[in-house]
C-alpha cells in the first residue's frame, strides 16, 4: 500500500485520494491551497455577504422571520457558524438538527448549550429507534455502516423544512471530504447537490432502495426523502459551505466558541483518537469509525494525526505513534450496539469480513491480519522533502491539554460526569 509521504493516508482512503508524482496526497494539496497566496480571502468573505444579503431579501420579501437554516449536531462546527452567522452578520438563522438517537451525553449538553447562548429557534427531528435499528442493521449487511442514517437524515431534513417554510439558504461548514481527501477544490466553489449528498454522504443509496429490505417501510424512510427538484426550484434553496469563504481552522475556532459560547470538550481518553472537541457529540462514531478501520485498514486518528501534520501542530513520527496507539482498538461500545441491533459480536465481524480490503488484510491460520499500515513504513527522503514547517502550537504542548488527550499531562475534569465520563450507551433523547 502506497502512503503519502506527508501525512499517513493510505492510497485507499475513501472516498478519493490522489498521490501526486512527489507522493503528496490530494487532501495534503488541498489544505496548501488554502495557504497560497492568490487565494483572495477578503473577496471570498464579499460574497459570502452577497450571499446572506440576498437570503435576507428573500426572507423579507416572503414575510419569513427565518432568513437561513443551519443544520447542527451542537458541535463545535455548528456552534462556530450559527455564532459566524448570528454575531457577525446579524442573520436570524432557524437551526435544524436530526436526531438519528446515537446521542453523547456531551453532545446533548452542547446542543442545549448552542440554543441557549444563540437563542435561535430550533427545529429537531427524532427518528424512531425502531426504524433506526431496521435502517443500521440492514445497512450494516450492505455496506458496513451503522450511521447511514446519520447522513441521510443531517442532509436531508434540513431541506424537508426550507421547502415547508420556505427559507432560501442553507448554510454548512467544513466541505468534510474537501478538508480530509482533497476531493475538490478551493477554485470549484461547491454547493450542496442532491448528487453528492447521494454519491458521497449516503453511499449510492436513496432511502427509496431500502423499501421492503430488513422490515424497512415506507413510514421509515420518510425522514430521509429529498424534495422534488420542482419544490427545491420554487422555494429557491441553495446551500453553501463556509468553507469555501473562510480560512478554515477547526482548532483556532473550537478555542473561539470554548472562549464565546462555552462549548466544552470532553475530558476523559477517547479510545479511538486524541482529539477531545470533534465528533463527542455522535456516540456511534467509535463502532462507525472502527468499521472503517476493518474494512479498510486505518481510523479516526489517522484522520485526526493528519490534520495535525498539514497545520505543523505534530511531526509525521508524532502522528505514526497516534495511529499505532488507537486506530486497532475496538471499542468498549461496541457490545452495546450489537445488542440494539439484535446481533453477536461474531456475527458483527462476520459481516464485515467480506468488505476487507484485500490490499490490507489477510486471513492467516484462521484470523484477520493487517498486512500493512502506515507505522510500518519507513520514513525515508521522499518523506523528509514533503515535510511542511514546523509549528510553535504543538498538539500535544500544556496548553492544548483540553483539547487533545497527552498521557503525561491529561485533561483537567469538568466536574460534569457528561463531560468527564465515557458513556458506554448512547442517548436518545
Amino acid at each position: 500500500m502506497d502512503y503519502c509521504a506527508r501525512c499517513l493516508y493510505p492510497a485507499n482512503a475513501k472516498p478519493t485520494i490522489i498521490l501526486d508524482e512527489e507522493g503528496v496526497c490530494s487532501g495534503c494539496r488541498y489544505h496548501e491551497s488554502r495557504d497560497a497566496s492568490d487565494v483572495d480571502w477578503e473577496e471570498r468573505r464579499e460574497i459570502f455577504e452577497q450571499i446572506l444579503d440576498e437570503a435576507r431579501t428573500m426572507a423579507k420579501q416572503r414575510g419569513n422571520h427565518h432568513d437561513c437554516i443551519v443544520p447542527v449536531s451542537g458541535g463545535k462546527d455548528s456552534h462556530f457558524q450559527v455564532w459566524i452567522l448570528k454575531k457577525k452578520y446579524g442573520m436570524n438563522p432557524l437551526l435544524v438538527t436530526f436526531n438519528h438517537t446515537y446521542n453523547a451525553p456531551a453532545g446533548v449538553r452542547n446542543l442545549e448549550n448552542l440554543v441557549e447562548k444563540s437563542g435561535c429557534d430550533l427545529e429537531r427531528f427524532t427518528a424512531g429507534p425502531d426504524s433506526v435499528r431496521r435502517i443500521s442493521r440492514h445497512m450494516l449487511e450492505t455496506v458496513g455502516d451503522i450511521t447511514w442514517h446519520y447522513h441521510a437524515g443531517i442532509r436531508t431534513y434540513p431541506f424537508q423544512v426550507a421547502v415547508q417554510r420556505n427559507i432560501p439558504l442553507i448554510v454548512w461548514g467544513e466541505h468534510g471530504f474537501a478538508e480530509l481527501t482533497g476531493i475538490v477544490t478551493l477554485e470549484d466553489f461547491v454547493e450542496f447537490t442532491k448528487w453528492t449528498r447521494k454519491e458521497h454522504d449516503m453511499r449510492g443509496y436513496e432511502p427509496e432502495d431500502l423499501i421492503g429490505k430488513g422490515g424497512i417501510t415506507h413510514h421509515d424512510i420518510a425522514p430521509y426523502v429529498y424534495p422534488s427538484d420542482e419544490e427545491i426550484a420554487r422555494a429557491d434553496i441553495r446551500g453553501i459551505y463556509m468553507s469555501n469563504f473562510f480560512f478554515w481552522n477547526a482548532k483556532a475556532q473550537g478555542e473561539k466558541m470554548i472562549a464565546e459560547w462555552d462549548f466544552a470538550p470532553v475530558t476523559y481518553e477517547r479510545e479511538r483518537t486524541f482529539n477531545l472537541y470533534a465528533k463527542i457529540e455522535d456516540h456511534a462514531n467509535d463502532v462507525h469509525d472502527y468499521l472503517k478501520y476493518l474494512k479498510f485498514g486505518y481510523g479516526r486518528a489517522t484522520d485526526d494525526a493528519s490534520m495535525e501534520i498539514r497545520h505543523g501542530r505534530m511531526t509525521r513520527e508524532e502522528g505514526i505513534d497516534m495511529v499505532a496507539r488507537y486506530d486497532a482498538n475496538e471499542p468498549m461500545t461496541l457490545e452495546g450496539y450489537c445488542e440494539f441491533l439484535g446481533i453477536s459480536k461474531q456475527g458483527f465481524y462476520d459481516l464485515v469480513a467480506p468488505m476487507r480490503d484485500p490490499q490490507i488484510w489477510e486471513k492467516p491460520n484462521g484470523h484477520w491480519t493487517a498486512k500493512d499500515s502506515v507505522i510500518r513504513q519507513p520514513i525515508g527522503a521522499r518523506e523528509e522533502r514533503a515535510r511542511v514547517s514546523q509549528s510553535n502550537d504543538r498538539t500535544l504542548a500544556p496548553e492544548n491539554r483540553h483539547l487533545y488527550y497527552n498521557p503525561a499531562l491529561p485533561p483537567l475534569p469538568r466536574g460534569n460526569p457528561l463531560l468527564d465520563e465515557r458513556p458506554l450507551r448512547f442517548k436518545t433523547l
